[in-house]
């Protein structure tokens, strides 16, 4: 059951608090991570993909914010510093702290909000596969249950200068390319499959995502991602997993080339829109826009809907970036269409967007949850995810659609 929390004067649940902890990151005291970094999954490395879990369970992006700050600053170009103007909008109200009795303690304004845990200790990021690739900046474990390949290969949109504004790998790529500068070593399908393999075994991992950075030949993405697909099933058949095999992937010209994704073993295919509202994706998401084209997202998504049926398509929304009103608009009409709307909550720390590095409001929050019940209701379409992924809020909002229907959250003392 979904607990409730006081900040302030208000009174909010569990879904809520994520999405702000997730927006606005938090300021972590150095004793947090001495106490519990040997026995526990969390580092004082910002690479590492930290979370918290909520007494409900409920798992949560950890952005360190200083950790953050300070790793942009040592990795990053002169170019970056030039954002540090907008830093003032990445305050945070939020601490972590040690409690009098040697709990870590989430605070609001320096009140305390609730106790939190973090995941089992994992010995994934000490890793090496046969190859010598570290798994290290190339696959990180998010939350308490999912691996996640987050851009095996560099982005082509990018490259041309046409980088999502969100995206910070993506302007990571756009720079290098601008400097000349050759791309990040891409990991062999044996390195990803080694990988995996050790996560399955080792860390339980239920739900595996697959991503890479979208190419200009959409067509030799789904065959690389399908040689992927292939080489994991070999070392570790697909068909024993728990949970889902998630692929992010560009729609290609002809929708039929995701049939070798769904052939190969994954359970759903994701062609992320980001950004309903056609204006602002025009600026926000240009090489979406410029070289892919909104109706192609469309026919992939309608195609994988119709052949393979509801819930197996999907599209993420970066949420945070446009008006209220277009983002459930996008999320209705592809809920309509049997495609599921993926909540990802905005991270605005690195990179602007549209000029601000400021997240919404806590209202803007509360009406996507309450705006994903009702379309995740209405349309019967559950999201991937078993607990709840780190940072997005759609599968706790599934998970919890009549406890935040009826307001029957249970109050967190």
């Amino acid at each position: 059951m979904l607990y409730k929390y006081q900040l302030d004067d208000k009174t909010i649940d569990s879904i809520d608090l994520k999405a702000l902890i997730v927006s606005r990151g938090v300021k972590v005291s150095n004793e947090v991570y001495q106490t519990f970094q040997k026995n526990h999954r969390i580092y004082p490395d910002p690479v590492k993909c930290n979370c918290l879990i909520l007494p409900d369970n409920t798992i949560v992006q950890l952005t360190d914010v200083a950790l953050h700050m300070s790793y942009i600053k040592s990795a990053m170009n002169w170019d970056t510093f030039k954002n540090l103007r907008y830093f003032t909008q990445l305050k945070t109200p939020f601490k972590l702290k040690m409690s009098d009795q040697d709990k870590p303690v989430l605070l609001y304004n320096d009140k305390p909000v609730t106790e939190v845990e973090f995941p089992s200790p994992s010995q994934f990021y000490e890793q090496k596969t046969t190859n010598g690739l570290p798994y290290l900046g190339n696959a990180v474990l998010q939350g308490v249950d999912t691996l996640a390949f987050q851009c095996l290969w560099s982005c082509e949109y990018a490259k041309a200068g046409y980088s999502c504004q969100f995206c910070y790998s993506g302007g990571q790529t756009e720079r290098l390319a601008h400097k000349n500068k050759p791309d990040p070593k891409v990991p062999s399908t044996q390195d990803i499959a080694e990988i995996t393999d050790y996560a399955l075994k080792k860390d339980n991992v239920k739900f595996i995502e697959i991503t890479g950075g979208s190419t200009f030949n959409p067509q030799a993405e789904c065959s690389i991602i399908t040689d992927i697909l292939k080489e994991i099933d070999a070392i570790n058949s697909l068909s024993k997993i728990d949970g889902e095999v998630l692929v992010f992937t560009t729609p290609p010209n002809n929708p039929k080339e995701v049939d070798q994704l769904f052939n190969a073993g994954a359970d759903r295919v994701i062609c992320s829109f980001e950004v309903w509202n056609q204006k602002l994706a025009a600026t926000i998401t240009p090489g979406k826009i410029k070289f892919i084209t909104r109706q192609r997202h469309l026919d992939c998504l309608k195609y994988i809907a119709k052949e393979y049926g509801p819930s197996r398509a999907c599209s993420s929304f970066v949420i945070g970036l446009e008006p209220i009103e277009s983002l459930l608009e996008g999320m209705a009409f592809l809920a309509s269409e049997g495609i599921v709307p993926i909540a990802s909550v905005w991270i605005p720390f690195g990179r602007p967007v549209m000029g601000s590095m400021k997240a919404p409001e806590l209202t803007y929050y509360q009406q996507v949850k309450s705006g994903l019940v009702e379309i995740y209701d209405k349309y019967d379409i559950e999201p991937p995810g078993g607990v709840g992924f780190n940072v997005c809020i759609c599968r706790d909002s599934w998970l919890h659609k009549s406890e935040v229907k009826n307001g029957t959250e249970r109050t967190k003392s």
